[in-house]
């Protein structure tokens, strides 16, 4: 079956591609096999000059990189071209730390001399989605290939056209043939590739279902994987943070990205004191977005990516009315052609139905009451899923109690979550395991190795 291309904001078909025919993939492991070889024995001087000249190449494509994002799943236009700049600015990152994050240490023992190295591990398997086309991969190879490692991209069926833009990026680069390769095929034929001898590691960004997935193939294969699902991050506002900014601040942080991003803020827990007013606010502020073509720079939000993302979402907006919420703006789809969904807000959700523990992946937010900074951290840890947690609080002590109670990988203080090249990113529960970004990222696909001299 071809991998279709589809505009989201019309429908239309953009391209079609034939997928990879098992003969095609057998040569490309093989080149990755070989890749890795000569790659890991090259010096990090010339990775970190391909990996420099792969930033520039961002920088000087990224209008036309972007263009292709937007067309392919809907993100608007200017929120891609910052996409692709964030690429470039990872790229940099590695290419000018990498040396230092993997640099030997030296640990004092009875032995004459001990210390820590770090090693690749082979070709990694990276398996990952739609919502951000560029960044989900860069953050992975940046940091895989300066460490010596080559790269076999299973990109997300309805982007391939910026699968083999990345690729052509590294190449123009000066990455050898084979250090990074796209792999265009069906999603159903990932576990054999991850099953093969030559596969040393597999990263996935992703759904649940598709992490469970993989990890089980990776664990029956005794392989080590990262895994970066889904989020349900909470956004806490305490009655001394309530301003003029904060409602707009919040409609935003729900709908980076149209809504479609695991950090996005989803569920927002308000104190009881500033509740009434932050819900008007809210409410004025996520009417006011203005949706439609995500090429013309008016737009705030664009389509979903595809017609079932649209599709799972309404059914879930109906099933919390079903349960006992209301809807005090949007809930329904737009009525023309393409995937777009009203700005949407609901309260009264019940705790205990499932929409309070799914992740709505869209434009759509929960609001919920809380009495004080306990009841908050209580609430947000009601969730299958730990990613990230914004907090709003000019209190020093309820600033701590967040920092140290919110069971999530990061917690942002007067801050939207974001992930950012210098610092660890990765959730916990349902929401994975394992690092990405800053010097655990890069440490997470090597061997470190213990060496003892006598």
């Amino acid at each position: 079956m071809a991998i279709r291309s589809v505009n989201p904001a019309s429908g239309q078909l953009l391209k079609e591609y034939e997928p990879l025919t098992e003969a095609a993939i057998e040569r490309k492991l093989e080149l990755a096999r070989q890749a890795f070889h000569s790659w890991k024995q090259t010096p990090f001087s010339l990775r970190r000059e391909a990996m420099q000249k792969a930033a520039e190449i961002l920088e000087r494509d990224k209008q036309q990189l972007a263009t292709v994002a937007t067309t392919e799943m809907g993100k608007t236009l200017a929120s891609a071209v910052a996409e692709v700049e964030k690429c470039a600015l990872g790229c940099r990152y590695y290419a000018e730390n990498a040396e230092r994050h993997l640099a030997a240490e030296e640990t004092k023992t009875n032995a004459s001399h001990s210390y820590r190295m770090y090693q690749p591990l082979g070709p990694i398997l990276a398996v990952m989605p739609w919502n951000f086309p560029y960044w989900q991969v860069f953050r992975f190879a940046a940091p895989a290939l300066m460490a010596g490692n080559v790269g076999l991209l299973k990109h997300a069926s309805n982007v391939p056209g910026c699968a083999l833009a990345i690729e052509r990026v590294f190449l123009e680069a000066g990455f050898p043939e084979g250090v990074f390769q796209t792999l265009l095929l069906e999603a159903e034929r990932t576990g054999k590739l991850l099953e093969d001898d030559r596969v040393a590691a597999a990263t996935l960004t992703g759904s649940e279902p598709a992490g469970r997935s993989i990890a089980k193939i990776a664990g029956s294969q005794l392989k080590k994987t990262v895994l970066e699902l889904g989020g349900s991050d909470p956004f806490v506002v305490m009655p001394s943070a309530m301003d003029g900014e904060i409602a707009r601040t919040a409609a935003g942080a729900r709908c980076i990205n149209n809504g479609q991003s695991c950090i996005a803020a989803k569920r927002f827990l308000v104190a009881d004191s500033i509740y009434q007013e932050f819900e008007r606010q809210f409410v004025e502020a996520m009417k006011a977005l203005r949706v439609g073509d995500p090429m013309d720079p008016k737009t705030d939000i664009g389509p979903l990516a595809t017609e079932k993302i649209v599709s799972e979402l309404d059914e879930q907006v109906k099933r919390a009315k079903t349960a006992g919420a209301t809807v005090l703006t949007g809930g329904k789809r737009i009525p023309h052609s393409g995937n777009y969904y009203e700005p949407t807000v609901l309260t009264g959700v019940p705790r205990g139905s499932d929409v309070f523990y799914e992740e709505l992946f869209g434009p759509v937010a929960m609001l919920f009451r809380v009495r004080d900074a306990q009841d908050a951290i209580e609430l947000a840890n009601d969730s299958p899923f730990g990613l990230g947690a914004s907090v709003w609080t000019r209190d020093e002590r309820e600033q701590e109690l967040f920092i140290n109670g919110i069971e999530t990988g990061q917690v942002f203080v007067n801050a939207t979550v974001a992930s950012d090249p210098r610092m660890p990113f990765g959730g916990v529960k349902r929401s994975g395991y394992g690092r990405e970004l800053a010097d655990i990222g890069i440490r997470e696909f090597v061997n470190t190795k213990t060496i003892w001299i006598r």
